[in-house]
């Protein structure tokens, strides 16, 4: 008798891992599954728990192109940054992501590198990707282009200024309270020559900034320097270049306010460069307070503008089921505050402690 072929054993196939099987695991209707993982607020809370609990002891992960088919709503945000070589922008994003993500929505990130051509295709991405929401953090707005997205009637969040667009709201960043705070800290230390480094003047944010400034000295009663008003660009490069014009001038200050935290770096980098300390020589303000500025040598007295307020605020206006929601009028102008952070890099000027050196010199001798 010839041996009988032995027969492979039968493998079962996974169950198919779609709505219905989640359905069947929670005990609810196709209809309730669909409408729980659109996010409509009109399902049992309850039903909408055991969906969810099926979801994740299943494993089930939700066809997002057909949620949007149904929903008629992407759950996707949009987010335009300028650039993701400062560190300030990737910690912006990160926050983004993270109050996105809390309110069931996805995030698609675009830079645009300050170049007017990367700015079209951001647009077109967000139009071609039918976005919820996006918010533009360039801190420069492009209203040609942007006037695209306002034409789908995408709701838009601007930061500092805000288009002829019905559709469109606003982040205001309080640079007067913080900037002021920068110019009362130093003047305090007995700083009367400060300097402002600006960001590029053709960016309306960077012209805010510098009006702060030059506002602060006019209220403290400092005389102002036009010769240490220097432009920059926001980068490390632009503070060294800065800082080196300074350095050149028979007059110095004694101090200086930067518009941004990298440019601060940059000065800094200058003066280590040409054998000057921070702050013995000079005291530098950084504006941001990126992450990297508490961990450099010595840590960096900044201005801080959170993230994380940005990315909060943002959200908060792009997304109309927000729970902490604000008024329809304050939803198209938010205000985000800013403040001081002291840290080592300002100390009273040097030829103050050497006035005081005698003084305090007579004063240890005293009985």
């Amino acid at each position: 008798m010839s041996a009988k072929k032995a027969r492979k054993p039968r493998t079962r196939k996974p169950p198919q891992m779609d709505i219905h099987t989640v359905a069947a695991r929670a005990k609810v209707s196709i209809a309730t599954v669909s409408r729980t993982i659109n996010r409509i607020p009109t399902v049992d809370p309850a039903m909408a728990k055991r969906v969810w609990k099926a979801i994740g002891e299943l494993n089930y992960f939700p066809n997002t192109q057909a949620r949007a088919l149904v929903s008629g709503k992407s759950h996707l945000l949009g987010l335009i940054v300028s650039e993701i070589t400062n560190p300030f922008f990737p910690e912006l994003i990160r926050r983004f992501e993270e109050c996105a993500v809390e309110r069931g929505y996805e995030i698609l990130i675009t830079s645009t590198n300050y170049d007017s051509t990367r700015m079209t295709s951001c647009v077109r991405r967000m139009i071609e990707r039918k976005a919820d929401g996006v918010a533009v953090m360039t801190f420069g707005i492009e209203e040609p282009l942007l006037d695209q997205l306002a034409k789908q009637k995408i709701p838009l969040v601007y930061v500092d200024s805000r288009p002829q667009q019905p559709a469109a709201m606003t982040l205001n960043v309080d640079y007067r309270h913080g900037i002021w705070q920068g110019v009362q800290h130093l003047a305090v230390l007995g700083h009367r020559k400060i300097a402002f480094i600006s960001g590029p003047l053709n960016l309306h944010t960077a012209r805010l900034r510098h009006q702060a400034f030059t506002q602060s000295l006019q209220q403290i009663g400092i005389p102002l320097n036009a010769s240490w008003l220097i432009e920059g660009d926001h980068t490390l490069e632009g503070g060294m270049h800065a800082m080196k014009h300074l350095l050149q001038s028979n007059d110095k200050p004694t101090a200086i306010l930067c518009s941004n935290d990298m440019t601060a770096i940059g000065v800094m980098h200058a003066a280590f460069d040409a054998a000057l300390r921070v702050p013995d020589d000079f005291s530098v303000i950084g504006f941001d307070d990126i992450h990297i500025a508490e961990f450099i040598y010595p840590p960096l007295t900044t201005i801080r503008m959170s993230c994380l307020d940005l990315a909060r605020g943002a959200v908060a206006v792009l997304c109309p089921e927000a729970k902490a929601q604000p008024p329809a009028a304050e939803r198209t102008n938010l205000m985000i505050p800013t403040e001081l952070i002291v840290r080592r890099t300002t100390s009273i000027p040097r030829d103050t402690i050497q006035t005081l050196k005698p003084l305090i010199r007579t004063a240890s001798s005293e009985p």
